[in-house]
């Protein structure tokens, strides 16, 4: 039986400020439920700009309270008017010292579910992400939610097959996975990684890149965010690769089931055998 979910994503340019920058998201989300979107998740960081191209301690002002930070508790009061689930990436401290990359979901309600925290952090040129975050320590939990099992891998996250098959285990629907990468090798990867672990754990995956070049360096963001269902196959067209734009697609969850029973893989899969794949 079908179960279809309108399900939506946003690329942006940095606006110069975090206000406008709220405000535009804010914007967007309104638009996607105009379109009758049950769910949209954001960009890695949505907020700010993509500081890490630098090391400097002016960066730390973004970090901000999760859930009790204001951009939180405004997300929170939007999805509760809009009946939306919203993927909320944002820069957090926890207390002084300690500051993660972390994403909020919130439900339709308004209320808050919890957090991801990403667990692995590049120190590489133009993404010194060491600099300003500690490694998440929260595993990779999937939060119920009114449209179903919604999980968040974040960015470099995606280079990594353990999160994705953690999420699946835990019963993910879909995954966001907020980022923000540049022209360049990644290019092709962008491509690749994803629609992989949607097929490799039969769930939906929403990849969410920026667009543009920022102030603070000379990455330039080639957007092409897109949603993938459980066969690896785009759901609809990819967005572009250099102005912002508001995704909205229809997601039949059913397909899930459907792939699960068909390919088997995790029937198939030997954790007796995988013991040596984490041994220190």
């Amino acid at each position: 039986m079908s179960r279809v979910v309108r399900a939506a994503l946003v690329q942006t340019k940095w606006t110069g400020d975090m206000e406008s920058m709220i405000d535009l998201h804010e914007k967007y989300t309104r638009d996607a439920a105009a379109q009758g979107a049950q769910i949209i998740g954001f960009q890695e960081v949505f907020n700010a700009p993509y500081f890490c191209q630098v090391q400097e301690p002016e960066h730390y002002k973004w970090a901000e309270s999760v859930p009790n930070g204001p951009t939180v508790v405004r997300m929170q009061a939007l999805a509760k008017e809009l009946s939306m689930v919203i993927v909320v990436p944002i820069y957090e401290v926890e207390q002084a010292g300690f500051y993660y990359n972390t994403a909020a979901v919130i439900d339709a309600d308004g209320s808050y579910l919890g957090k991801y925290r990403k667990h692995h952090i590049p120190q590489v040129k133009g993404f010194w992400e060491k600099y300003y975050f500690k490694p998440g320590n929260l595993g990779w939990p999937v939060f119920d939610t009114a449209v179903g099992k919604v999980g968040v891998n974040i960015c470099y996250d995606r280079h990594f097959p353990e999160g994705w098959r953690a999420l699946g285990l835990a019963g993910a629907e879909i995954v966001y996975n907020p980022s923000a990468t540049h022209r360049g090798l990644s290019r092709y990867l962008w491509q690749v990684e994803q629609p992989a672990a949607a097929v490799a754990n039969a769930y939906f995956v929403a990849a969410i890149n920026r667009v543009g070049v920022e102030e603070y360096g000379d990455n330039e963001f080639y957007g092409t965010s897109y949603f993938v269902d459980p066969r690896g196959q785009f759901v609809g067209d990819v967005a572009s690769d250099e102005e912002e734009e508001l995704v909205v697609r229809d997601l039949d969850f059913a397909q899930i089931e459907e792939v699960r029973q068909q390919w088997a893989f995790y029937r198939d899969r030997r954790p007796d055998a995988y013991g040596p794949l984490t041994e220190a």
